[in-house]
C-alpha cells in the first residue's frame, strides 16, 4: 500500500537531528515513528512536509520505503507554525500535483493545517483521508485564553475537517 502522510510544520527528519525545536518530541517524533512502523509492515510511505531551507533536496530517504518530500509552499525558511495557514492552498496544490503522478492509497494528515492541505487534494482523486489533530484548538483556546496565538479560524476549520 502507498501511504502519503502530511505534516506541514513538523518534519520527521527533525526527530533525528538532536537539535529539537518547538515541536521536538511532539508531532515530528510521532510522524517519524508511524512512518517507520508502516514501512516495517511493508508499506511505501511518503511524508510531505514544508520546505524550510532552499538547499534541502525535494526528496530525502528517511529509511527503506520511507521518503520525506519537501513541499514548496511559502518562503523556504522557518515560519512560525501559527503563520503557516496562509500557505496551505499552495501546499494543497503541490500535493495534488504530486499525487496525480504518485497516487496514494490513503492519506494521513497530521495537525489541522495538514488537513487543510491534504483534504482538497485527496478528494479530487477520491483518496481517503485519515486526520490526526495532535492537539485541538478549542482546548488550546480554553487553557490559554487571550494568550492563544492560533489563527482565529482554527476551531472552525478543525470542526469542518472532522465532519
Amino acid at each position: 500500500m502507498r501511504i502519503a502522510m502530511v505534516s506541514e510544520h513538523a518534519s520527521p527528519l527533525a526527530a533525528s537531528d538532536g537539535l529539537g525545536g518547538v515541536d521536538a518530541g511532539g508531532q515530528n517524533v510521532a510522524v517519524r515513528a508511524l512512518a517507520l512502523a508502516l514501512a516495517d509492515a511493508g508499506h511505501e510511505v511518503v511524508v510531505h512536509t514544508r520546505r524550510t531551507d532552499r538547499r534541502t533536496p525535494r526528496r530525502v530517504a528517511l529509511a527503506a520505503r520511507v521518503t520525506v518530500d519537501h513541499v514548496d509552499a511559502g518562503p523556504p525558511v522557518e515560519v512560525p507554525k501559527d503563520e503557516l495557514v496562509e500557505h496551505m492552498d499552495a501546499f494543497s496544490a503541490e500535493l495534488a500535483a504530486c499525487w496525480r503522478d504518485e497516487r496514494p492509497d490513503v492519506v494521513h494528515a497530521h495537525f489541522w493545517m495538514s488537513g487543510m492541505a491534504a483534504l482538497p487534494a485527496a478528494r479530487a482523486l477520491g483518496v481517503p483521508v485519515v486526520q490526526t489533530f495532535h492537539a485541538l484548538g478549542s482546548v488550546k483556546r480554553r487553557h490559554q485564553g487571550a494568550e492563544d496565538t492560533s489563527p482565529a479560524r482554527r476551531v472552525a476549520v478543525e470542526s469542518d475537517l472532522g465532519a
